[in-house]
């Protein structure tokens, strides 16, 4: 029965990790407007915690976009220079649609491994009972 529990921290780890994504992903699409709004970034890496199921996986510290800020002229902006200018945000809402989707699929994935898992586990007990 090991097996069947860590096939299942994996994929709840992975689902897990593909919500926090798709938070950061969401925050993005919220501040797409935002002046000065740098993009969020997500990275994954193995779970180091003490008893971890080898395989698990986690979010590693969020990591701010460095990409150039947009310079946006609207001399009636409130945040503008005396140019008019002002700094935009760097989100690309191409980029992020496709990271959501990427995220979502990946969300499912793990979500039928976690299915199966279950539905396998269900079945050997059924069997070992009679």
């Amino acid at each position: 029965m090991s097996d069947f529990s860590n096939a299942l921290s994996i994929a709840a780890s992975g689902m897990r990790t593909q919500t926090t994504r798709l938070s950061h992903i969401s925050e993005n699409i919220a501040n797409a407007d935002t002046p000065g709004f740098r993009r969020k970034m997500t990275s994954f890496q193995p779970d180091r915690a003490f008893n971890a199921t080898p395989g698990t996986v986690t979010t590693g510290p969020v990591r701010l976009d460095q990409t150039m800020l947009p310079i946006i002229y609207d001399p009636s902006h409130p945040l503008a220079d005396e140019t008019g200018h002002y700094d935009g945000s760097n989100v690309d809402m191409v980029v992020e649609i496709a990271d959501a989707r990427q995220a979502q699929r990946s969300y499912e994935a793990n979500m039928r491994i976690f299915e199966q898992v279950r539905t396998m586990s269900s079945s050997l007990n059924d069997l070992l009972r009679r």
